[in-house]
């Protein structure tokens, strides 16, 4: 089981998304719960990201969101890290 760890920074990021779409926070609450479980679950559509986010990794949480993330596997621990539309969240870092 792996732990979620949010920061701040996230936290506001999160905030503004979910005034936006407050529709999507359910959908959130299970890639959670996926990502604690089985961060590897192919239906998670985690994969690793390149260029200047090459030490991250992406998750869909639709097909026009994304979650970013640094997974730290040996210490069963997921920073989330960025929230939002494919251009925000890949042009923001």
């Amino acid at each position: 089981m792996y732990v979620i760890v949010a920061p701040a920074q996230f936290l506001r990021q999160a905030r503004k998304f979910f005034k936006k779409h407050p529709d999507l926070k359910p959908r959130f609450k299970k890639l959670l719960e996926a990502l604690c479980s089985d961060p590897f679950r192919p239906s998670l559509g985690l994969h690793p990201l390149s260029g200047k986010l090459s030490s991250c990794y992406a998750a869909s949480l639709t097909y026009s969101y994304r979650v970013t993330l640094t997974l730290l596997v040996e210490e069963k621990e997921i920073i989330l890290l960025d929230i939002g539309s494919h251009d925000e969240v890949y042009g923001r870092r």
